[in-house]
């Protein structure tokens, strides 16, 4: 089964240094959920609604960002009570497809429904060959999945909430937002140079999880979405800090001048982010936001 790698940099890169030397004026964050928020069993930190209030009484807007659609995030957080009542009500979803805040989602547009369908022929190929590769078709607010099979049906449900099953993912190819591959056998295997050979000059292909590929608009991804979310709330990329471990995350790094890459991160987002923050199984976004906000309160005193 496919299991989450551990990415502990070996190389011994000399940056991201730990901290920013300075107190910074924090207005957006903007985290990754696996293997940044997430802990290796897939549970959100236990000091998450402590955390929320602290960032909403000092006017931090907290906006998780993944893969997963947006209904998914949203059934996620629903449930956080906190103290202040303060509560998550902004997301990047669909690796930066879609954006919601308030409820209000601003989605991006749709693929050509000819290259839709040659990545659906192409999967159903590698299928027939033996490849364990199932394909999710992507719209805003649901995910479309023809094939009925326990190992695919358990990882499509973890990341998406809102599916339906259809005869022919052809019917569903219009509007679509995000194509993602799920490969038990590993996503760099088969599936992303596949897809890199037959779409890679027109889709946006990126490595989103260890048997996770997705495909998008060209220029549509975290980064992208990040940018909009700032000129939306009028918060500058110094204001913002971003958080995350793998490959999707690579362009939202950009976005942010205190961007912090875990400890348990892909070599390239260390080489990418400008900080470290300590490991997702040592609540390293907890630890670093509190770190943030405990010296910006200094610096105020």
């Amino acid at each position: 089964m496919c299991d989450t790698p551990d990415h502990a940099d070996s190389a011994g890169h000399p940056r991201p240094t730990d901290f920013p030397a300075a107190p910074a004026d924090l207005r957006l964050v903007v985290v990754d959920m696996d293997g940044t928020l997430l802990n290796d069993a897939g549970e959100l930190p236990a000091d998450l609604p402590r955390l929320l209030d602290r960032l909403g009484a000092a006017g931090v807007t907290f906006a998780p960002a993944s893969g997963r659609q947006y209904a998914t995030l949203r059934d996620m957080f629903g449930g956080i009570r906190t103290e202040s009542g303060a509560a998550v009500e902004t997301f990047i979803a669909e690796n930066g497809n879609v954006v919601a805040r308030d409820g209000e989602l601003s989605a991006a547009d749709g693929m050509d429904p000819g290259i839709v369908d040659e990545v659906i022929d192409a999967v159903r190929a590698a299928r027939a060959d033996g490849a364990p590769m199932g394909l999710i078709v992507c719209h805003p607010e649901v995910a479309h999945v023809e094939i009925d099979q326990p190992g695919f049906n358990d990882e499509a449900a973890k990341y998406y909430h809102s599916r339906a099953v259809v005869d022919d993912l052809h019917e569903v190819n219009d509007g679509v937002i995000k194509l993602a591959i799920f490969d038990d056998r590993g996503s760099g295997l088969d599936a992303a140079p596949m897809m890199e050979r037959l779409v890679g000059d027109r889709l946006e292909v990126a490595v989103s999880g260890r048997c996770w590929v997705d495909m998008m608009v060209p220029g549509r991804h975290k980064g992208h979405a990040v940018r909009a979310l700032q000129e939306r709330l009028g918060v500058t990329p110094a204001q913002t800090a971003v958080f995350g471990d793998f490959l999707n995350d690579l362009q939202m790094m950009g976005a942010g001048d205190m961007s912090f890459a875990m400890a348990n991160a892909h070599d390239d987002i260390k080489a990418a982010a400008n900080y470290l923050a300590p490991s997702n199984t040592d609540s390293g976004v907890v630890v670093t936001l509190d770190r943030l906000l405990d010296e910006a309160a200094a610096a105020r005193s």
